[in-house]
C-alpha cells in the first residue's frame, strides 16, 4: 500500500470561557496543506479573527521543524481557542505489532 500524509487541523477551546461554556475540540482532515490553511484562514476572516497568524510560510516551517503548529487566538487579554494542524501518516508500513513467530516443534 502507497504511505499518504493528510493534515489535521483542530479547534481547541482553551481559557476561562471554556469553564461557562465547554466546548468540544473540533477537528476535520485534509489531504492538501495549502487547503487546509486556505480554509482556516477563510474562517477566521468570516468571523473576525485575524488571519494572518496563520500563513502557509509558518506553517510549513514549523511542521518540519517542531512536527506540530499551534497557534493560540485571544481578544481582550482573554485566550478563546487554537487552532493545532498537524500531518498524519496513513497506511503506514505495516508491523508485526510485538508478536512472536509461531514455535516450530
Amino acid at each position: 500500500m502507497r504511505q499518504a500524509i493528510i493534515y489535521e487541523v483542530t479547534i481547541h477551546y482553551i481559557g476561562s470561557l471554556n469553564d461557562v461554556r465547554k466546548r468540544e475540540p473540533f477537528t476535520v482532515y485534509f489531504s492538501n496543506l495549502k487547503r487546509a490553511i486556505e480554509c482556516v484562514q477563510t474562517n477566521l476572516a468570516i468571523n473576525g479573527w485575524e488571519q494572518k497568524k496563520v500563513n502557509y510560510t509558518a506553517v510549513y516551517r514549523t511542521l518540519k521543524i517542531k512536527n506540530k503548529f499551534v497557534c493560540d487566538f485571544d481578544a481582550m487579554r482573554t485566550k478563546f481557542f487554537q487552532v493545532i494542524i498537524c500531518p498524519k501518516t496513513i497506511n503506514p508500513k505495516l508491523t508485526t505489532l510485538g508478536i512472536d513467530e509461531y514455535p516450530v516443534a
